[in-house]
């Protein structure tokens, strides 16, 4: 049995990464790229949260494609009121986006 070297609890019954994702402070906007092109970008995340783990959530649950880069994910397509929905289904604090 692995224990959690942050919390001290085993593995199985970790807190660490739910404690983490209440505290971000999480952004969503939108901004117009080459050729009038709409992406949503989602930043505000902090060290502890696995943001490629979070865009490929993002990009599956709305059926679009995105990157991540320098703790922003990056979405192809207008879906600020979706990701938000998205987030809190994952564990983030619908207070904080």
């Amino acid at each position: 049995m692995e224990i959690c070297p942050k919390c001290g609890l085993p593995q199985q019954a970790c807190v660490c990464e739910q404690m983490v994702k209440s505290l971000q402070n999480i952004t969503i906007a939108t901004d117009k790229k080459r050729y009038g092109k709409i992406v949503t970008l989602v930043s505000g995340f902090d060290s502890g949260v696995n943001i490629k783990k979070i865009a490929k959530i993002l990009k599956n649950g709305l059926a679009c494609g995105g990157t991540s880069k320098n703790n922003i994910i990056e979405l192809q397509g207008d879906h600020q009121k979706k990701v938000k929905e998205i987030l809190v289904k994952h564990g983030f604090e619908k207070e904080t986006i």
